[in-house]
């Protein structure tokens, strides 16, 4: 179980922003997801949304870490995005209607992969507040998510689904990997809180 020191209310609004191979930003990352989880107010059950397709190497990061939560999370973390059912931008608006219809009251985590700068490539961001997936491909697609996990799996600026299709899969799957375990640890925590509150 992870646990250090959460940051203050001020800092909790920012972004935080680790590389995959830094296991001290992984376990802050865990621990800033778990305090927005179990700080969710009157929201009931918590869903990640996995945003991406399996049709493209960079861009299955989503479905990728949506398979993994289904294979070893609890029942009480609703997963939708998958390899076997991927959540992407031909099916984005059903889902999300699917979702509201059937969890009104959820905390939403939108995960998705996305492009940057050099520098940025392997780094994975945890931020306060909806998701808009398909940006940087230029697609106008649904806010998704109270909070957002994004990975950098290649650089960005110029054509874009060509990178994403030269995207290395042994990044994206250790990140797939490294993500899982954040929402997993972090979901962990947050209802092992709030069931000792409810005693």
């Amino acid at each position: 179980m992870f646990r250090i020191n959460l940051p203050n209310s001020a800092d909790r609004e920012r972004k935080y922003k680790y590389h995959m191979d830094d296991s001290q930003g992984i376990i802050h990352l865990t621990d800033c997801l778990a305090h927005y989880m179990t700080n969710r107010g009157n929201k009931q059950e918590i869903v990640a949304v996995c945003i991406g397709t399996d049709r493209s190497t960079g861009d299955c990061l989503g479905p990728l870490v949506g398979s993994r939560l289904k294979e070893i999370s609890g029942p009480d973390l609703i997963v939708y995005g998958t390899l076997e059912f991927p959540v992407h931008a031909s099916n984005l608006h059903a889902t999300m209607a699917e979702l509201n219809t059937l969890y009104p009251n959820s905390f939403v985590l939108a995960i998705d992969a996305c492009l940057g700068k050099l520098d940025s490539v392997g780094f994975i961001s945890l931020s306060k507040g909806a998701l808009k997936p398909g940006a940087g491909v230029h697609k106008n697609l649904p806010l998704v998510g109270e909070v957002h996990l994004t990975g950098v799996v290649n650089v960005g600026g110029f054509m874009e689904y060509l990178v994403l299709q030269n995207t290395r899969l042994n990044m994206v799957m250790k990140m797939a990997h490294e993500i899982s375990e954040v929402v997993i640890n972090a979901h962990s925590i947050a209802t092992n809180i709030k069931h000792k509150g409810s005693l």
